[in-house]
């Protein structure tokens, strides 16, 4: 296909018209409790659609989710009351696109990073 300015229409060897790729607008969520992967896999992802030219929104930092759990060390009650203090932090980033789903799935082809989830909503 020829490269086409903005508001013209594309046409085949036929003189048919061909359609446009329907613009959808994605959302795309990502959750790590591992910051430096997190971070390595959105700069990857907004790299990514820049190099293809989208609409890009984002990395959004989302506020950190504090998980912690306080137990007692003694298994058995007795004993001095010495208490285990764990925490676990969840990390997220939305990365909103403006693309045909086509491009998408070949955007977020790249290797995940461990323990990185990547959730995609599609609005439209």
């Amino acid at each position: 296909m020829s490269h086409v300015a903005k508001g013209e229409k594309e046409y085949d060897a036929t003189g048919a018209q061909i359609p446009a790729a329907k613009i959808h607008k994605i959302r795309i969520t990502l959750t790590s409790a591992n910051v430096k992967n997190l971070e390595k896999f959105s700069g990857d992802l907004v790299n990514r659609a820049k190099d293809k030219e989208l609409k890009v929104k984002g990395p959004v930092r989302l506020p950190t989710k504090k998980l912690k759990i306080t137990t007692r060390k003694s298994p058995c009650g007795e004993g001095s009351k010495t208490w285990d203090h764990f925490e676990l932090r969840v990390h997220k980033r939305l990365i909103d696109l403006e693309s045909s789903s086509e491009i998408v799935k070949q955007i977020t082809s790249i290797s995940l990073e461990p323990g990185v989830e990547v959730e995609v909503t599609i609005a439209q």
